[in-house]
């Protein structure tokens, strides 16, 4: 499965920005899936998980201003962010993983918030 994320970009603070990530196999045979971001000289972090059941777990940093989804008819999964701060700024990856534990990811999508 190769995943394509986009919708990255510059935007100024309280901006939202929507990111895509679509499978190249139906998303079904994907179970978890995942965001995660990379600001510079910093460790990736988790950012928000959406499972197989449509249940949500975001971090504390974007609870309330970021919304995870699927569209399974699509093969994509989103990342709604609204109220961008310029903490945010990070390249945004997306990741997925199969029913069997198998990893997958995407090749990363740029978000900078100008201040």
């Amino acid at each position: 499965v190769q995943l394509q994320a986009c919708g990255g970009g510059l935007v100024q603070a309280g901006g939202y920005l929507r990111l895509s990530c679509t499978a190249s196999r139906s998303s079904l045979v994907l179970n978890t899936m995942r965001w995660y971001r990379q600001a510079p000289e910093k460790q990736r972090e988790l950012v928000a998980v959406v499972t197989g059941g449509g249940s949500t777990t975001y971090a504390d940093s974007v609870k309330g201003r970021f919304t995870i989804s699927r569209e399974s008819a699509k093969n994509t999964m989103y990342l709604q962010m609204n109220s961008l701060r310029p903490e945010d700024t990070a390249v945004y990856y997306c990741n997925a993983e199969d029913w069997i534990k198998r990893q997958y990811w995407g090749q990363g999508t740029l978000v900078t918030v100008s201040s």
